[in-house]
């Protein structure tokens, strides 16, 4: 099992850790376009295997997408990061062009691979790749609701006061402060409804809270988050290399699915060896379904802008 991360930042490098302290690739390769920097990620990554006890051999390119060829996973961070006060959708006009030309030269090197993407506006690059690439489109995922969601039963716990592991819950919708949809009316705590324990003021108050939860981390840090995100992607590599058949909310090509087309949104889907093996659909409430119906419109919208 071999993986490619593009972009070595912070994003690139927290994913690449993660997937190799899990152990389940033979290979993580970084690639960045800075001279020397995944290279120094990558040696400096592999200090840390006899302390954190994994084999996974992680070696560093710049720019050499050879080093990347029969990739079965490639992960696209790369791009400018978020700013305080920036929307995701600002990033458009310069990471459009860059997660085009790195799709296509990692499709060049490993033309059967998974390719994942998290630059911003993730939805709208993930619609990028579906539309400038031959990949059929189980194969390319967006990588936003895994982290909203965990970003979501973040928030739950605290509201609920309850451990982690007791709490469950999902975000769907566009990744955007704006357009995720917290799903709070099916959120639990160990199979009881949120709603049994918090008040709809403080349910909402834990909705906004989520939508706003990569925004509130980039005022406080002066950049994108990078710990979650990167723990949300090596999530997903890990269900697609090991066949786990887990669901996950990622932004998918919708045709019909949820009464949407052409889009690529978050949705339930399920996980395993060929990517996407199956788009859930699941009863909304007619609110929900007014959400999600105004979070595409959005997408769409920032979709018009792309020129391919």
């Amino acid at each position: 099992m071999k993986v490619t991360v593009v972009g070595a930042g912070a994003v690139g490098a927290s994913c690449a850790e993660y997937i190799a302290i899990k152990d389940f690739a033979s290979e993580v390769v970084l690639l960045d376009i800075k001279e020397g920097y995944a290279e120094g990620k990558a040696m400096d990554l592999m200090q840390t295997a006899s302390l954190n006890h994994f084999d996974t051999k992680i070696t560093g390119s710049t720019s050499d997408y050879s080093k990347t060829a029969n990739s079965d996973i490639a992960v696209i961070t790369s791009g400018i990061p978020r700013k305080p006060g920036m929307t995701r959708e600002e990033l458009i006009g310069i990471n459009a062009g860059i997660v085009k030309d790195v799709s296509s030269n990692i499709i060049k090197h490993s033309p059967n691979v998974i390719i994942i993407v998290v630059s911003n506006p993730m939805d709208t690059m993930t619609y990028l790749v579906h539309k400038t690439t031959d990949l059929p489109k189980n194969r390319i995922i967006g990588m936003g609701g895994a982290l909203d969601s965990a970003r979501f039963k973040y928030r739950l716990a605290e509201a609920l006061e309850a451990p982690i592991s007791d709490v469950d819950g999902m975000v769907i919708g566009g990744h955007s402060d704006k357009g995720m949809v917290p799903l709070t009316r099916s959120a639990t705590r160990n199979s009881v409804l949120a709603s049994e324990f918090l008040s709809e003021d403080r349910l909402n108050q834990v909705m906004e809270d989520t939508k706003v939860g990569g925004a509130t981390l980039t005022g406080l840090l002066g950049t994108s988050a990078w710990y979650a995100p990167g723990a949300a992607v090596s999530a997903l590599v890990q269900a697609i290399a090991c066949d786990q058949q887990k669901m996950f909310p990622c932004s998918a090509l919708l045709e019909g699915e949820y009464n949407l087309n052409d889009i690529a949104i978050g949705v339930p889907v399920i996980l395993g060896r060929n990517g996407i093996e199956k788009i859930v659909e699941i009863d909304l409430s007619d609110a929900e379904k007014t959400k999600l119906t105004e979070s595409a419109e959005a997408v769409k919208k920032t979709n018009g802008t792309l020129e391919f």
